[in-house]
């Protein structure tokens, strides 16, 4: 069920998604004034009943079409992805909690290592295109729960993620 429904919000998407035929940076720019206004409403999630699971996250739609699919991700305390890269474009903002964000380097195509962290705190939009390779895991590592928008550059409804690839951390012992 998308969330969201108004004829403002409504509007925004389908005018990034417009835009998500544009080059790269433009896009990007888009899509980071996209969430800039969706974190400016202080309401934003108030009146949407957010699908909620213990020990993980959850995705709820909130617009979707041939472009571009939107989600509000709800983060349980201690949820994490799996190490992963994108095969679209990606933009977030954290709408509240927060969440580290863990960069990684491949060691080869199954391996990878840590290369840079970031606590991403409310209010808070990273942007990226997948000319990666954008390898990167998402954790709460926080007792509370933490919520996202998630703007990715794809059709939700033929495909079911935006995660083109899974890794694994590379044991030290590992040769390249």
């Amino acid at each position: 069920m998308l969330i969201l429904q108004d004829a403002d919000h409504t509007e925004l998407f389908a005018q990034l998604s417009a835009k998500s035929l544009a080059s790269g940076p433009e896009y990007l720019t888009a899509g980071r004034e996209a969430l800039v206004r969706l974190l400016a409403d202080p309401g934003l999630l108030d009146t949407v009943k957010l699908e909620r699971r213990a020990g993980g996250y959850t995705r709820n739609l909130v617009f979707g079409d041939d472009r571009i699919t939107v989600y509000a991700i709800v983060w349980s305390a201690g949820s994490k992805t799996s190490i992963h890269d994108h095969h679209c474009s990606c933009c977030f903002a954290m709408v509240s909690g927060a969440l580290q964000e863990t960069w990684y380097e491949a060691v080869d195509k199954t391996h990878v290592v840590p290369s840079r962290e970031f606590m991403r705190n409310a209010g808070e939009i990273a942007c990226m295109l997948p000319t990666g390779p954008n390898l990167h895991r998402m954790f709460n590592v926080s007792d509370e729960e933490a919520i996202s928008i998630h703007i990715y550059g794809y059709d939700g409804r033929s495909r079911a993620s935006s995660i083109d690839c899974e890794y694994d951390v590379s044991d030290p012992s590992h040769s390249q």
